[in-house]
């Protein structure tokens, strides 16, 4: 048991203390019993928001029955017990109504598998039955995956996700259904479509995960086309440069200015020394994976560069406006960029002798 667990459990004890029931539930007990690591811990109990601020002083407010609290320096979300009456654009409850039992409560869960609890001694509850599932590694819909997956059209893929980082199949319903209602993805947002994509895709089994969009025909309401022609590699930010969807999805300027980068280099030759002298390590190394090139040849070819910077060259601006008898102007840039890449293709050594030579022959 970890520390923040401790803290849970102690938080539990508290409302059983005051009257209400309460657990830990979902995808940390889930973990647990996976025995994969786990600090995202959600408590659910009978208590309602009123009652919880009332024993938890330093809360958030309310939302749909949710409240974020600090105990010993660690945030927890606490949910009250509830049923969901009514959806919002396949997404979001909008009408709910507070209930006193857990079993009700977990009816209204997205997956079987994150069905389980922990009540306050530490025991874990499983109420729905859902043991069967985990133990033969199956994503089921708590109850008909039509309804399920209807109202909130996010659980398509967040199916997806449970199946592709805890190496799990779909039951064949809920994958029917998956397809059925793949549409309804058109109306998610693309921050909260591109939050699952990216734990798929930095999952080490994304390649059962893209296998599994394209082959359910989701990948097409995500309006990735060409995520059939992807490599999957390591870096997150090169699965995305594949896709080419900076204009629909959401990403900050700097890995806009990343993915442009690296498809430069995609369409460079890749072992040209101008081109790895010229181009960030970072984006080369992600163009190399996505070209299923060797990275320790890659660091090979860079180290064995004459030169990684213009400060390296054995002449600077100074030194050539001299040789030349000339006002410094932007013609030392262009000077420059030519030595960079005459040492870098071997023609010239990188001494300040044989720089001159080569500078007056050109330039005077």
């Amino acid at each position: 048991m970890n520390k923040i667990e401790e803290k849970a459990l102690k938080i539990l004890t508290i409302l059983h203390d005051n009257g209400h029931e309460s657990y830990i539930v979902g995808g940390y007990v889930r973990d647990k019993l996976l025995n994969r690591s786990s600090n995202d811990i959600d408590i659910c109990t009978s208590a309602t928001p009123k009652e919880i601020i009332k024993l938890f002083p330093n809360t958030s407010s309310p939302n749909y029955g949710s409240i974020n609290i600090t105990y010993k320096n660690t945030n927890f979300d606490i949910t009250t017990f509830r049923r969901d009456i009514k959806y919002q654009d396949n997404r979001l409850p909008v009408k709910i109504k507070y209930i006193k039992s857990i079993k009700k409560d977990l009816l209204r869960r997205d997956f079987t598998i994150n069905t389980f609890c922990i009540n306050k001694d530490g025991k874990v509850k499983d109420y729905l039955n859902a043991t069967p599932d985990l133990n033969a590694k199956i994503i089921k819909t708590v109850g008909n995956p039509k309804h399920r997956l209807k109202e909130d059209s996010l659980r398509i893929l967040r199916a997806v996700r449970f199946a592709t980082i805890l190496d799990f199949d779909i039951e064949d319903k809920t994958k029917q259904y998956l397809t059925e209602y793949a549409p309804l993805l058109k109306k998610l947002s693309y921050q909260r479509k591109k939050q699952e994509l990216d734990k798929i895709f930095t999952s080490h089994k994304k390649e059962k995960g893209i296998k599994l969009l394209i082959d359910l025909n989701i990948a097409e309401y995500l309006e990735i086309p060409n995520l059939k022609n992807i490599t999957p590699c390591d870096d997150l930010i090169g699965i995305w440069t594949q896709a080419n969807v900076d204009d629909l999805y959401p990403f900050t300027k700097i890995e806009k200015m990343q993915m442009k980068k690296i498809r430069e280099i995609l369409n460079q030759d890749i072992y040209n020394p101008y081109t790895l002298y010229s181009n960030d390590l970072y984006n080369l190394t992600v163009a190399y994976q996505i070209k299923k090139e060797s990275i320790s040849k890659l660091n090979e070819l860079y180290q064995n560069l004459p030169i990684h910077s213009s400060k390296e060259i054995a002449i600077n601006g100074k030194d050539i406006s001299n040789l030349l008898n000339k006002e410094p102007g932007n013609y030392i840039k262009e000077i420059i960029t030519d030595l960079e890449k005459q040492i870098l293709n071997g023609k010239i050594l990188n001494e300040k002798q044989a720089l001159e030579k080569y500078i007056l022959s050109k330039y005077k």
